[in-house]
């Protein structure tokens, strides 16, 4: 995955508590920034995720999480994580993630996480609305919804 697959970027300082005993990020860490980086990627959409699932009842869950090292990341680098939603059905989404040094265009890791629309009272897949549908594809303009 390369920088140029991206629109959006968050930025980290992997801290000293993120790091293993062999000097590199913990692995769970990983989804901490790729779960920080969905969130962002959806402010920067103007979409309010939390404020909207307080209001519909409707919330996403994490049903899958993949994540792939390319190279380690280690203490006090500066990093850029890009997100994309890849992938729209009816009630999942597909993000595609990759974490980059701060500048650089080879990712150190890449990651898929994906996310099911769900009624949070039965806890069953409801179909995405239409208006947060457009308000992807408006920015993720290969993206077919």
């Amino acid at each position: 995955m390369s920088r140029e697959q991206f629109w959006f970027f968050h930025p980290f300082r992997v801290r000293y508590s993120e790091i293993d005993g062999q000097g590199v990020v913990f692995n769970a860490h990983y989804l901490t920034y790729f779960d920080t980086t969905i969130t962002e990627y959806f402010r920067a959409l103007g979409y309010d995720q939390y404020a909207d699932a307080r209001q519909t009842g409707v919330d996403f869950h994490v049903v899958k999480s993949v994540i792939e090292y390319k190279a380690p990341v280690r203490f006090d680098w500066e990093l850029e994580v890009g997100a994309r939603a890849a992938r729209i059905g009816n009630s999942s989404m597909t993000f595609e993630l990759a974490i980059f040094l701060k500048g650089e265009g080879e990712a150190l890791v890449t990651g898929e996480i994906v996310w099911v629309n769900t009624d949070q009272k039965t806890h069953r897949p409801v179909p995405i609305p239409k208006a947060t549908r457009d308000l992807i594809a408006a920015r993720e303009q290969r993206l077919a919804v």
